[in-house]
């Protein structure tokens, strides 16, 4: 077993893998943390007007609903990758029409498409990677 685990460690594929679940398990949950304090940025300075016009209650209710859909989601790719990872790409892609709407934003939805590539990618791997459809 533990010489499996050992050759599982070494191969480039499961490494890239490891890396981008923890990256994309981690930093969801932190920005989803962060909505609740702003210690990272103002994030109700990202919220496009249109939407905020469509979500109940003021930006600031709006962020931190946003905040626990991105903890939740980064728990999720934690616990089940190949969904977690489909789930974190689409609302990457949601948060780029956010931004793209919102003049100002671009060079962060940019940013947010390679995120969301990367998200992508973890989700290709997961199923190499992953043996039950729920890891």
């Amino acid at each position: 077993m533990s010489t499996d685990l050992s050759t599982r460690l070494k191969n480039p594929s499961y490494q890239a893998f490891a890396l981008l679940r923890t990256g994309f398990t981690v930093a969801p949950i932190l920005f989803g943390l962060d909505k609740f304090t702003n210690i990272l940025t103002e994030w109700t300075a990202y919220l496009a007007p249109w939407i905020d016009n469509l979500v109940p209650g003021d930006a600031v209710m709006a962020m931190r609903i946003v905040g626990v859909i991105e903890i939740l989601a980064g728990l999720l790719v934690g616990f089940a990758p190949r969904i977690g990872a489909y789930v974190v790409a689409l609302w990457l892609a949601g948060i780029i029409v956010n931004l793209l709407t919102f003049s100002g934003f671009y060079d962060v939805a940019l940013r947010d498409f390679g995120l969301m590539i990367g998200a992508l990618a973890l989700a290709r791997l997961a199923q190499a990677h992953t043996r039950d459809a729920g890891s």
